[in-house]
């Protein structure tokens, strides 16, 4: 006669591996409601400024603003945007968020995108400096009119 095995039944189990997920799920949930770091909150809102940085973000002015195109490697045409950023204020930048704003031939908003210029990966931008950037697009909306974004400041960090 062989003793009984009290391991943990089959319900207990799928009801364990039930809940794991569960919480997992919820995690997942939590986090994409904090919304991106980009600066940005999940509305598409800069992040709180205090009022010395709203104040400063008028002391950013971009210049050269083109557009260009060229194929990758794999036939499909990437868009590219080519500025220069000069900060007119009196301190250096540790951060700076951009947003662009494509549009159609009615003037409608039909792409808008932020753009990190000065980031942790940057070097702080001085005062009276001017700095070249480029952003990259992997797809453009049909109805753009063919013109540079619209550039605007919506987040600085010291």
């Amino acid at each position: 006669m062989r003793p009984r095995d009290r391991g943990v039944s089959k319900p207990v189990l799928i009801l364990l591996v039930v809940v794991v997920l569960a919480a997992l799920v919820a995690t997942f949930v939590l986090v994409q409601r904090r919304g991106p770091a980009s600066g940005m909150d999940s509305s598409g809102a800069a992040a709180s400024l205090t009022a010395e940085e709203k104040n400063y973000l008028s002391q950013i002015q971009f210049s050269d603003t083109r557009m260009s195109a060229a194929d990758n490697f794999l036939g499909d045409t990437v868009t590219y945007l080519d500025a220069r950023v000069t900060n007119h204020g009196d301190k250096p930048l540790r951060r700076l968020d951009v947003q662009l704003e494509f549009v159609d031939t009615l003037n409608q908003v039909v792409l808008r995108e932020v753009a990190h210029p000065v980031n942790a990966r940057t070097p702080p931008l001085a005062p009276g400096q001017t700095r070249a950037f480029r952003v990259t697009f992997e797809h453009m909306p049909m109805d753009w009119n063919q013109a540079p974004p619209t550039l605007t400041p919506v987040v600085v960090r010291f």
